[in-house]
């Protein structure tokens, strides 16, 4: 009997001692860092990734984590329900624990792409394309049919994108960014044409963005905006062509040979403001919040000819006669 009791303690004795060094052996495991095949490695959670999916994703981009381990770890710690979707960032040094924290915590990486003041949207497109951290879902998807999923009712996607920086996860869709940047644009349009001058020769927040957009590629020099913005209104108001050279390269398109010639200008297309009098059908390009507030808060003046001086700024005048001489000075080169 003593015999027994004595075999019971030692059993008991060893069961705890071994069930001590299996604790110390999963702390040490939690906290000690994890084998990694580079400083930084990234990888996505998609929706739905439960700990041990989570686990194969990261094994398969060099993060040697023990899946079970980690799976485990997971469910007692009750972070398993609340490891969230998007792109992270493993960093040399990382142990189990500050892995599965940073994923319950939604503590993701972010990337920045930024539509610049003046581009296309074939430019914007072409960013989008470029970007490795965005997913590409609208290739071969029409301008009509990203139209109808913005619920716009434009003919165009021209100029509807808000140029500026965009913050967003790896992994985040083309479509995504778009959205946002249209109603931003949209949102900022409202509000501009809320507050516009009253009186002025624009039908529609469209024809103002349209506008817009011209100033956008005629300057960008500050002090000038809003007068070269006043030069086109009161064109509109007296009937004149507006004239603008961007409008007949972007009608030009591919046929664009990087200077225009006389020939071009002749060139008849629906955004050539030289054959066709008042705004062109679409934007030519995205104008940004200062060339918008210009086109609404236009400065009062009596100019109707603006030519480039060579160093940013623009040489104004009220007749032809001016203009003409401040051409031959500033772009022919005659004193």
């Amino acid at each position: 009997m003593k015999k027994f009791k004595k075999f019971s303690l030692l059993t008991l004795l060893i069961l705890s001692l071994a069930g001590l060094f299996a604790c110390a052996g999963a702390w040490y495991w939690t906290e000690r860092p994890v084998a990694m095949d580079g400083e930084r490695i990234d990888y996505l959670v998609e929706a739905g990734n439960g700990p041990a999916d989570i686990a194969r994703v990261m094994n398969e981009a060099g993060i040697h984590i023990h899946t079970r381990g980690f799976s485990l770890l997971a469910r007692l710690s009750g972070q398993d329900k609340q490891l969230k979707a998007g792109a992270y960032e493993a960093r040399r040094g990382d142990t189990p624990v500050t892995l599965l924290q940073r994923m319950a915590n939604g503590d993701m990486t972010q990337s920045r792409l930024t539509f610049v003041e003046g581009w296309t949207y074939k430019r914007i497109r072409q960013a989008l394309r470029d970007s490795p951290d965005v997913r590409q879902t609208l290739d071969g998807i029409s301008d009509a049919a990203l139209l109808k999923r913005l619920g716009s009712n434009a003919s165009s996607p021209e100029g509807l994108f808000y140029p500026d920086t965009y913050v967003f996860t790896p992994g985040t869709t083309d479509f995504d960014i778009l959205r946002r940047a249209y109603h931003a644009g949209q949102d900022l349009l409202a509000r501009a044409w809320s507050e516009r001058e009253p009186g002025l020769p624009l039908a529609s927040p469209y024809d103002a963005l349209v506008l817009a957009s011209i100033v956008e590629k005629e300057t960008g020099n500050k002090a000038d905006r809003t007068k070269v913005a006043g030069v086109f209104i009161n064109r509109l108001r007296s009937g004149m062509p507006l004239q603008t050279d961007p409008t007949v390269i972007y009608g030009l398109g591919s046929d664009y040979s990087g200077r225009l010639r006389k020939k071009d200008l002749a060139a008849d297309t629906p955004w050539n403001t030289y054959t066709r009098s008042g705004l062109p059908p679409t934007p030519i390009a995205s104008p940004g919040r200062a060339s918008l507030l210009a086109v609404l808060h236009p400065d009062s003046h009596g100019y109707y000819y603006f030519v480039a001086r060579g160093d940013g700024t623009s040489e104004f005048s009220t007749n032809l006669a001016a203009h003409n001489r401040a051409v031959s000075k500033f772009i022919l080169g005659r004193n």
